[in-house]
């Protein structure tokens, strides 16, 4: 097994721009393949991530609709200025 390093870039926040960047994260369809153990292609059909614990617990990060991890669903980012 081989290790990746992977780096993650942050841009710290300018002092001298007057603008602001509001980033609106939201999670839609799930897109978990439940059948690739057997060679299919099958989705459960839940529209919209919904937490089922409160933020900053473990809950946060599972779907209440079907149980899946938050990664497994669609990320929709809004970016306002």
């Amino acid at each position: 097994m081989r290790k990746r390093q992977v780096v993650v870039r942050r841009e710290e926040p300018s002092t001298t721009s007057s603008s602001i960047t509001i980033r609106i994260v939201r999670y839609g369809e799930c897109q978990k393949n439940h059948a690739a153990g057997v060679g299919g292609y099958a989705v459960d059909g839940c529209t919209e991530f919904m937490a089922s614990g409160e933020e900053g617990t473990d809950g946060a990060l599972t779907c209440a609709a079907c149980g899946c991890h938050r990664n497994f669903h669609r990320r929709e980012v809004e970016t306002e200025v």
